[in-house]
């Protein structure tokens, strides 16, 4: 069987810290590896209309920053499928097929959706659309056959579901899904990187995001006024790591390399850390030193995306391109699922046939 990679973004904002030590630095190594055969990276329009639905200019113009951020990032156009989500209208079809097969109240007890209802306010009146966005993931990932879905611990209860769905389907039609696997970070820090301001996760609707596309200045100017420890008042303090996000970015992004240039009195970042919980060590000197980290991560991406804004048209045929071949990818899994549940009419020559004879038999 192949090995396909299926994930994305929604196109609400720019993409920051978060979205690329959760998946996207993981997306590029994937790529380079070799190990797979397909990959689709989906610029999930449709999904940002569940909740953006009197808002979509905004989506509209997030496609290109979205797209930007992909390529920035190192993502190549000959090896991975970067595509907009709205114009595979296979999805949608898939998505109310698999409507019949998950009950209202299962959507209800999935952690995420609840999160995210929350968090936006939802509870009183909750979209349709957004309600049923797990169901809509899976018509994604499995329109692809998608055996590798490369995505943050959020997301986890959402393959879950998409998993389900995948063996009622089977069950019910026979053999015609996949069922994927969720391929998660392998820096525990990349799990779920938090906010600036300390908060769970670094989210565009809080305001406590770096993006990639920040400028040296920006990014200073964040970590300057990242949380740290709040009893951690004066440099003897003793302070704490857990809960102090600047450790926790340092986690995700820091190399061996940083401390020979950046601060090589200290042989790692476990020593850093030591220094800090015994009190000595102030938080300006470790955020000056996560900023020179993070803006030596961030340079090569802020360069390629500068190349590719010189010509924006040709982003968006490489867009289009991406897009022709997960529509061709699509149509064949949903002529295969619509096989499946035997509503193929004009496909199946037997079922004319038999129906055929059927009627001149009555006739004779």
């Amino acid at each position: 069987m192949s090995k396909i990679i299926l994930t994305g973004d929604r196109p609400t904002g720019r993409l920051h810290l978060g979205h690329y030590v959760g998946s996207l630095r993981r997306r590029v190594e994937l790529q380079d590896s070799g190990e797979f055969d397909k990959i689709f990276i989906m610029i999930a329009d449709a999904q940002a209309l569940t909740d953006n639905a009197d808002n979509p200019e905004k989506v509209r113009q997030n496609i290109i920053e979205v797209a930007l951020d992909y390529l920035s990032c190192g993502l190549d156009p000959e090896k991975t499928n970067i595509f907009i989500q709205s114009q595979i209208p296979q999805l949608t079809e898939l998505t109310f097929y698999y409507m019949n097969l998950v009950t209202v109240s299962r959507l209800q007890r999935n952690p995420t959706v609840k999160a995210e209802i929350q968090m936006r306010n939802f509870e009183a009146s909750i979209p349709v659309g957004f309600f049923t966005y797990p169901i809509s993931q899976a018509a994604d990932i499995t329109a692809f056959k998608a055996t590798t879905v490369p995505v943050g611990e959020d997301q986890e209860p959402m393959l879950e579901q998409a998993r389900e769905i995948v063996r009622k389907f089977n069950a019910v039609y026979g053999e015609t899904l996949v069922e994927p696997d969720i391929l998660l970070p392998d820096n525990k820090a990349c799990l779920r990187l938090p906010g600036t301001d300390g908060k769970a996760k670094m989210s565009k609707s809080l305001g406590n995001c770096i993006y990639l596309s920040d400028t040296p200045e920006e990014v200073r100017e964040k970590v300057m006024s990242m949380y740290t420890d709040p009893d951690h008042i004066r440099v003897n303090d003793p302070g704490k790591i857990e809960g102090n996000c600047v450790f926790t970015y340092l986690d995700a992004f820091s190399t061996p390399e940083d401390f020979a240039e950046f601060l090589p009195e200290y042989a790692s970042l476990d020593e850093l850390k030591e220094h800090y919980r015994r009190g000595g060590l102030g938080d300006v000197k470790v955020k000056k030193f996560l900023n020179n980290v993070l803006n030596r991560q961030l340079e090569p991406i802020r360069a390629r995306r500068h190349e590719y804004e010189q010509d924006i048209p040709a982003v968006y045929r490489i867009l289009q391109k991406g897009t022709a071949a997960a529509y061709e990818a699509a149509e064949q899994t949903l002529k295969e699922v619509k096989a499946a549940m035997r509503i193929n009419y004009f496909d199946d020559a037997e079922l004319i046939r038999v129906q055929s004879e059927k009627y001149q038999a009555g006739r004779d």
